[in-house]
Protein backbone atom coordinates (compact mmCIF):
# COMPACT_ATOMS: atom_id res chain seq x y z
CA UNK A 1 0.00 0.00 0.00
CA UNK A 2 1.41 3.03 -0.91
CA UNK A 3 1.35 5.27 2.16
CA UNK A 4 2.79 8.57 0.92
CA UNK A 5 4.75 10.70 -1.52
CA UNK A 6 7.29 13.34 -2.13
CA UNK A 7 7.74 14.98 -5.72
CA UNK A 8 12.33 15.26 -6.03
CA UNK A 9 12.92 18.50 -6.58
CA UNK A 10 14.46 19.63 -10.27
CA UNK A 11 18.38 18.86 -10.32
CA UNK A 12 17.88 16.88 -7.53
CA UNK A 13 16.99 12.81 -6.36
CA UNK A 14 16.00 10.60 -3.90
CA UNK A 15 18.51 11.40 -1.68
CA UNK A 16 16.61 14.80 -0.52
CA UNK A 17 13.20 13.44 -0.98
CA UNK A 18 13.48 10.63 1.29
CA UNK A 19 14.52 12.26 4.61
CA UNK A 20 10.99 14.39 3.69
CA UNK A 21 9.00 11.65 3.25
CA UNK A 22 9.96 9.79 6.63
CA UNK A 23 8.83 12.80 8.39
CA UNK A 24 5.39 11.84 7.15
CA UNK A 25 5.10 8.71 8.12
CA UNK A 26 4.78 7.07 11.30
CA UNK A 27 7.74 4.51 11.44
CA UNK A 28 7.91 2.97 15.22
CA UNK A 29 8.61 -0.51 15.60
CA UNK A 30 8.55 -0.45 11.67
CA UNK A 31 11.58 -2.12 9.30
CA UNK A 32 12.13 0.69 6.80
CA UNK A 33 14.07 -1.03 3.09
CA UNK A 34 15.53 1.55 0.92
CA UNK A 35 17.51 0.63 -2.08
CA UNK A 36 21.36 1.49 -2.58
CA UNK A 37 20.16 5.58 -3.39
CA UNK A 38 18.99 5.79 0.03
CA UNK A 39 22.08 4.46 1.98
CA UNK A 40 23.03 7.58 3.36
CA UNK A 41 24.20 8.06 7.31
CA UNK A 42 21.91 10.97 7.68
CA UNK A 43 18.44 9.01 6.43
CA UNK A 44 20.00 6.08 8.60
CA UNK A 45 19.70 8.16 11.59
CA UNK A 46 16.24 9.51 10.45
CA UNK A 47 14.73 6.40 10.89
CA UNK A 48 16.56 5.22 14.07
CA UNK A 49 15.25 8.65 15.06
CA UNK A 50 11.64 7.85 15.14
CA UNK A 51 12.41 4.25 16.79
CA UNK A 52 11.96 1.85 13.75
CA UNK A 53 15.11 -0.44 12.30
CA UNK A 54 16.60 -0.21 8.16
CA UNK A 55 17.41 -2.43 6.03
CA UNK A 56 19.37 -0.67 3.32
CA UNK A 57 21.11 -1.88 -0.06
CA UNK A 58 24.70 -1.16 -0.28
CA UNK A 59 26.57 -1.02 -3.67
CA UNK A 60 29.70 0.99 -4.94
CA UNK A 61 28.08 4.58 -4.07
CA UNK A 62 29.18 3.94 -0.81
CA UNK A 63 32.87 2.99 -1.99
CA UNK A 64 35.33 1.51 1.54
CA UNK A 65 31.97 0.05 3.40
CA UNK A 66 30.84 -1.39 0.04
CA UNK A 67 34.13 -3.36 -0.41
CA UNK A 68 34.49 -4.12 3.21
CA UNK A 69 31.35 -5.93 3.13
CA UNK A 70 31.95 -7.56 -0.04
CA UNK A 71 35.48 -8.92 0.50
CA UNK A 72 34.02 -10.09 4.50
CA UNK A 73 31.39 -12.21 2.92
CA UNK A 74 32.40 -13.29 -0.60
CA UNK A 75 35.77 -14.83 1.11
CA UNK A 76 33.71 -15.92 4.53
CA UNK A 77 31.36 -18.20 1.94
CA UNK A 78 34.75 -19.71 0.12
CA UNK A 79 36.41 -20.27 3.32
CA UNK A 80 33.20 -21.32 5.46
CA UNK A 81 33.47 -18.15 7.51
CA UNK A 82 35.76 -19.60 10.54
CA UNK A 83 35.01 -18.54 13.39
CA UNK A 84 33.22 -15.20 12.59
CA UNK A 85 29.28 -15.76 14.52
CA UNK A 86 26.92 -16.05 11.05
CA UNK A 87 23.16 -16.70 10.78
CA UNK A 88 21.99 -18.31 7.62
CA UNK A 89 18.87 -19.02 6.25
CA UNK A 90 17.68 -20.15 2.56
CA UNK A 91 14.70 -20.10 0.34
CA UNK A 92 13.46 -21.67 -3.04
CA UNK A 93 10.88 -20.58 -5.29
CA UNK A 94 9.73 -22.56 -8.58
CA UNK A 95 7.34 -21.41 -10.86
CA UNK A 96 6.94 -21.25 -14.73
CA UNK A 97 9.61 -22.67 -15.68
CA UNK A 98 12.25 -20.61 -12.95
CA UNK A 99 14.05 -21.91 -10.17
CA UNK A 100 15.39 -19.78 -7.43
CA UNK A 101 17.17 -20.25 -4.93
CA UNK A 102 18.27 -17.60 -2.02
CA UNK A 103 20.85 -17.94 0.67
CA UNK A 104 21.34 -15.59 3.50
CA UNK A 105 24.12 -14.57 5.58
CA UNK A 106 23.87 -11.53 8.22
CA UNK A 107 26.34 -10.92 11.21
CA UNK A 108 26.92 -8.59 13.78
CA UNK A 109 30.23 -9.01 14.01
CA UNK A 110 31.67 -5.41 12.16
CA UNK A 111 35.21 -5.41 13.31
CA UNK A 112 37.40 -4.16 10.54
CA UNK A 113 34.17 -2.77 8.74
CA UNK A 114 34.72 1.00 7.81
CA UNK A 115 33.40 3.96 9.20
CA UNK A 116 30.95 1.35 11.50
CA UNK A 117 30.84 3.91 14.49
CA UNK A 118 29.36 6.77 12.20
CA UNK A 119 26.20 5.11 11.05
CA UNK A 120 23.55 5.54 13.20
CA UNK A 121 22.28 2.52 14.88
CA UNK A 122 24.16 0.33 12.54
CA UNK A 123 24.00 -3.58 14.06
CA UNK A 124 24.46 -6.14 11.30
CA UNK A 125 25.60 -6.56 7.50
CA UNK A 126 24.38 -9.13 5.46
CA UNK A 127 24.70 -10.70 1.91
CA UNK A 128 21.77 -12.27 -0.20
CA UNK A 129 22.79 -14.79 -2.88
CA UNK A 130 20.42 -15.48 -5.33
CA UNK A 131 20.78 -18.45 -7.87
CA UNK A 132 18.09 -18.17 -10.77
CA UNK A 133 17.76 -20.97 -13.02
CA UNK A 134 15.90 -20.75 -16.37
CA UNK A 135 15.81 -23.33 -19.43
CA UNK A 136 18.96 -24.96 -17.68
CA UNK A 137 21.08 -21.55 -17.49
CA UNK A 138 22.16 -20.96 -13.98
CA UNK A 139 22.77 -17.04 -12.84
CA UNK A 140 24.06 -16.05 -9.77
CA UNK A 141 23.99 -13.12 -7.85
CA UNK A 142 24.95 -11.35 -4.62
CA UNK A 143 23.72 -7.97 -2.92
CA UNK A 144 24.80 -6.58 0.21
CA UNK A 145 23.06 -4.84 2.97
CA UNK A 146 23.47 -3.02 6.24
CA UNK A 147 20.96 -2.91 9.19
CA UNK A 148 20.05 -2.12 12.73
CA UNK A 149 18.26 -5.47 13.02
CA UNK A 150 19.71 -7.91 15.18
CA UNK A 151 21.75 -10.97 12.90
CA UNK A 152 18.45 -13.11 12.61
CA UNK A 153 18.81 -14.76 9.62
CA UNK A 154 14.93 -15.36 9.15
CA UNK A 155 13.78 -11.76 9.88
CA UNK A 156 16.25 -9.93 7.69
CA UNK A 157 15.29 -12.31 4.52
CA UNK A 158 11.91 -11.52 5.04
CA UNK A 159 12.78 -7.80 4.81
CA UNK A 160 14.69 -8.03 2.00
CA UNK A 161 11.64 -10.47 -0.08
CA UNK A 162 9.09 -8.03 0.95
CA UNK A 163 11.01 -5.23 -0.58
CA UNK A 164 11.57 -7.29 -3.79
CA UNK A 165 7.76 -7.73 -3.91
CA UNK A 166 7.48 -3.82 -4.34
CA UNK A 167 8.54 -4.08 -7.83
CA UNK A 168 5.97 -6.85 -8.63
CA UNK A 169 3.17 -5.34 -6.68
CA UNK A 170 3.23 -1.61 -7.34
CA UNK A 171 5.98 -0.76 -9.94
CA UNK A 172 5.17 -3.27 -12.28
CA UNK A 173 1.45 -2.52 -11.74
CA UNK A 174 1.73 1.09 -12.42
CA UNK A 175 3.51 0.33 -15.51
CA UNK A 176 1.48 -2.12 -17.19
CA UNK A 177 -2.01 -1.74 -15.69
CA UNK A 178 -2.00 1.62 -15.91
CA UNK A 179 0.66 2.10 -18.48
CA UNK A 180 2.17 5.22 -16.47
CA UNK A 181 5.13 5.47 -18.37
CA UNK A 182 3.20 6.03 -21.24
CA UNK A 183 1.24 8.83 -19.57
CA UNK A 184 2.12 12.24 -21.52
CA UNK A 185 0.85 14.85 -18.49
CA UNK A 186 3.67 16.52 -17.92
CA UNK A 187 2.75 20.02 -16.75
CA UNK A 188 2.54 21.95 -13.91
CA UNK A 189 1.21 19.85 -11.02
CA UNK A 190 -0.18 17.29 -13.54
CA UNK A 191 2.37 14.44 -13.25
CA UNK A 192 2.06 14.89 -9.33
CA UNK A 193 -1.57 14.74 -9.01
CA UNK A 194 -1.74 12.30 -11.41
CA UNK A 195 0.85 9.54 -9.39
CA UNK A 196 -0.98 10.42 -6.11
CA UNK A 197 -4.96 8.97 -8.43
CA UNK A 198 -2.87 6.02 -9.43
CA UNK A 199 -1.27 5.12 -6.26
CA UNK A 200 -4.56 5.86 -4.43
CA UNK A 201 -6.84 3.65 -6.70
CA UNK A 202 -4.67 0.94 -6.73
CA UNK A 203 -4.50 1.22 -2.84
CA UNK A 204 -8.61 0.66 -3.20
CA UNK A 205 -7.71 -1.83 -6.28
CA UNK A 206 -5.72 -4.21 -3.91
CA UNK A 207 -7.85 -4.50 -0.71
CA UNK A 208 -10.97 -5.26 -3.03
CA UNK A 209 -11.90 -9.10 -2.62
CA UNK A 210 -15.03 -9.57 -4.50
CA UNK A 211 -13.20 -9.92 -7.64
CA UNK A 212 -10.90 -12.44 -8.38
CA UNK A 213 -8.66 -10.87 -11.41
CA UNK A 214 -5.70 -8.55 -11.69
CA UNK A 215 -5.55 -4.92 -11.32
CA UNK A 216 -6.33 -4.39 -14.56
CA UNK A 217 -9.01 -5.80 -15.16
CA UNK A 218 -10.42 -4.67 -11.87
CA UNK A 219 -10.07 -1.33 -13.34
CA UNK A 220 -12.11 -2.33 -16.02
CA UNK A 221 -14.81 -3.47 -14.09
CA UNK A 222 -15.04 -0.59 -12.07
CA UNK A 223 -15.49 1.54 -15.18
CA UNK A 224 -18.36 -0.71 -16.55
CA UNK A 225 -20.09 -1.84 -13.46
CA UNK A 226 -21.04 0.91 -10.90
CA UNK A 227 -22.13 -1.05 -8.36
CA UNK A 228 -18.37 -2.69 -8.38
CA UNK A 229 -17.05 0.69 -8.17
CA UNK A 230 -19.79 1.83 -5.24
CA UNK A 231 -17.62 -1.18 -3.07
CA UNK A 232 -14.21 -0.53 -4.06
CA UNK A 233 -14.73 3.52 -3.22
CA UNK A 234 -16.56 2.16 0.02
CA UNK A 235 -13.65 -0.58 0.97
CA UNK A 236 -16.83 -2.99 0.79
CA UNK A 237 -15.76 -5.52 -2.49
Amino acid sequence: MVLGQIKTQDKSNEITAIPALLELLALEDCIVTIDAMGCQKDIAGAIVDQRADYVLALKGNQGQLHENVKLLFDTGVETGFGDLPVATYESLDADHGRIEKRRYWITSALEGIVDRDRWPGLHSIGMVESEREVDGQITLERRYYITSLADNAAQFAAAVHSHWGIENRLHWSLDMAYREDECRVRKDHGPNNMAMLRHLTLNLLRQGTTCKRGIKTKRLKAGWDQQYLFKVLTMAG
